[in-house]
């Protein structure tokens, strides 16, 4: 049985993208192996308190995630 963590900072996503997420995780599986891995993947989505994760040295809060979404000069490149 698949088992997906899933861990995101506190406060950036509402209930319902976390809910859209384990839905969208669960379908790539399914896309993978067949739907009959659709019962027995289990998605888990943890929230990280804001300031406990990092990167490149610096730790980032909930402030620095909001304000990197949704930003076009982040989205991969076409083509």
């Amino acid at each position: 049985m698949p088992f997906v963590n899933v861990k995101v900072i506190e406060g950036v996503f509402t209930s319902g993208q976390k809910q859209e997420m384990i839905a969208g995780i669960t379908d790539a599986m399914v896309a993978v192996e067949g739907e009959n891995l659709r019962g027995i993947t289990w998605v888990v989505v943890e929230e990280v308190r804001s300031g406990d994760w990092g990167i490149g040295g610096q730790g980032l809060g909930t402030a620095d995630i909001r304000g990197l979404q949704g930003r076009a000069d982040l989205a991969p490149a076409n083509g």
